[in-house]
């Protein structure tokens, strides 16, 4: 009997934004549960910081220059192969609920809904964002057939009550309910199905419903403010030093030293309360999927897309830079057949391993052209739990367009101690002893006494990007 998949990836959080992580502040108590009852992966890699070729990344098990979908605003070539088209070919009902993002999503070219490949889905409750500028928008939809609105033309603003942001009203409440109709239905059938919950939160605009920020006034003055040293971009990246003056090369605001300590502190919190909404969401899906008895043949995934910088290195929202905030998440999984006991892995694993994982726990052969390595023997206890791969990488190729001078093209390497980032083009790049200095304030790159790390870093680089060359179309013959 082949098991279900839950598949929950919310967009833009960082690894240590839940209680099961360390963080003291945020209240994540059913995803503490999931990870209480499956397998915790403390270093889990995105490969790469931005939406589009992080997701592309994923779903299909191969690097972003493998996928040729290196960029937001560009679209997955036809002829790639999508994990739930391979699952759909293998008799299982795919659904998706949110964001998919592996085509252009900007209102100028994306009139009505997302352009799509051969994806998979039999069922797309579509709704990149909660923003209502699209003609076939679910959550949208969804709101106006309660009488709301969350943002609309002004033709339209008579006829709707405007919405604030609510627990009951968010995009993550909508997302969850249509998993729920979806697994409800489910019941009826035996077809193994897949469903992905992709919420938009916690990716800024950071609005969280104003209950749930409000918790967080009381408690405002003890929120740390951002790990940030003056003076530490001043032998970085450029695009560092411009993005301090402002996010997105200085287009999408947060300039740092602009901003008050309070400024970073509500931030932080409200990136922090929209976690919790997703965790009590996601705590209502978990219940249901329990009382509809689907829970112990369900594989259940949380992770996210990419990180958060959130003011750390003076920088918010994310970019061409590699810092465990920006490239490190959350990743939980439990399901039939595996630990499920709060085991934690202290493994360097990726994203890209998550599709080759999938495949495997469905006893489906795995794709020739996917380049991630499965994590079942890991999860079923067939394998060690702290030893996966001797490193991760992740690329940024030009992957947001706002640096143009020099462009931003840069390709990231970190083994269990240093993290070095070539810098493309500038003669520069990063070097950070993880050990000596776990916040990566402190760049190595031109340290003397660390030319020898740098060197073998660089080596080790050079290997990783020449192992992303892609394996199709397979070799038919010795010559």
């Amino acid at each position: 009997m082949k098991p279900n998949i839950l598949w929950i990836c919310s967009d833009q959080q960082r690894f240590d934004t839940l209680g099961c992580y360390g963080n003291p502040f945020v209240q994540t108590p059913n995803l503490d549960k999931l990870a209480a009852a499956g397998v915790l992966f403390e270093n889990a890699y995105s490969q790469n910081p931005v939406c589009t070729p992080s997701r592309a990344s994923f779903l299909t098990g191969r690097y972003p220059r493998t996928t040729r979908c290196r960029q937001n605003g560009q679209a997955i070539p036809p002829d790639e192969v999508l994990v739930t088209k391979l699952l759909r070919d293998a008799g299982y009902v795919c659904g998706l609920a949110g964001k998919l993002h592996l085509a252009p999503c900007n209102p100028s070219v994306c009139k009505g809904t997302e352009q799509r490949i051969d994806d998979g889905y039999a069922q797309f409750f579509w709704s990149h964002d909660p923003s209502d500028v699209w003609f076939a928008h679910d959550y949208t939809q969804w709101l106006r057939n309660k009488g709301l609105r969350r943002e609309s033309k002004p033709f339209a603003d008579s006829q709707y009550v405007q919405v604030i942001p609510s627990d009951e009203h968010s995009q993550t409440t909508w997302s969850i309910e249509r998993a729920m109709a979806f697994i409800r239905n489910a019941e009826r059938f035996e077809q193994p199905w897949l469903f992905s919950v992709n919420m938009f939160d916690p990716h800024h605009a950071f609005d969280p419903p104003v209950a749930a920020l409000e918790r967080y006034r009381e408690i405002l003055d003890d929120i740390p403010l951002p790990n940030y040293v003056e003076g530490e971009l001043d032998n970085k990246p450029i695009w560092q030093k411009i993005d301090h003056g402002g996010a997105y090369g200085k287009r999408a605001g947060y300039p740092y030293k602009a901003m008050t300590a309070a400024d970073h502190r509500w931030v932080r919190a409200a990136y922090w309360a929209m976690i919790d909404v997703i965790d009590a969401q996601v705590g209502r899906l978990l219940n249901f999927l329990e009382e509809t008895g689907q829970r112990e043949n369900t594989i259940v995934i949380f992770t996210s897309d990419h990180g958060e910088m959130l003011g750390d290195h003076g920088i918010y929202l994310k970019g061409p830079y590699f810092y465990e905030p920006a490239i490190r998440v959350p990743l939980i999984i439990s399901g039939p057949g595996m630990l499920n006991n709060g085991s934690r892995s202290d493994a360097l694993v990726e994203l890209v391993d998550l599709a080759p994982t999938l495949l495997a726990a469905s006893d489906m052969e795995r794709h020739p052209g996917m380049q991630g390595q499965s994590l079942l023997p890991m999860l079923t206890g067939d394998a060690p739990l702290d030893a996966h791969r001797d490193d991760v990488y992740c690329e940024y190729y030009n992957a947001m367009g706002w640096h143009r001078e020099p462009a931003a093209h840069a390709t990231m390497v970190r083994d269990k101690r240093y993290k070095l980032v070539a810098a493309h083009g500038t003669n520069g790049g990063e070097l950070y002893d993880l050990e000596a200095d776990a916040q990566e304030t402190r760049n190595l790159w031109h340290d003397a006494n660390y030319s020898n790390v740098r060197l073998a870093m660089q080596e080790r680089l050079i290997d990783r990007m020449a192992w992303t060359v892609d394996a199709l179309p397979e070799r038919q013959a010795p010559w």
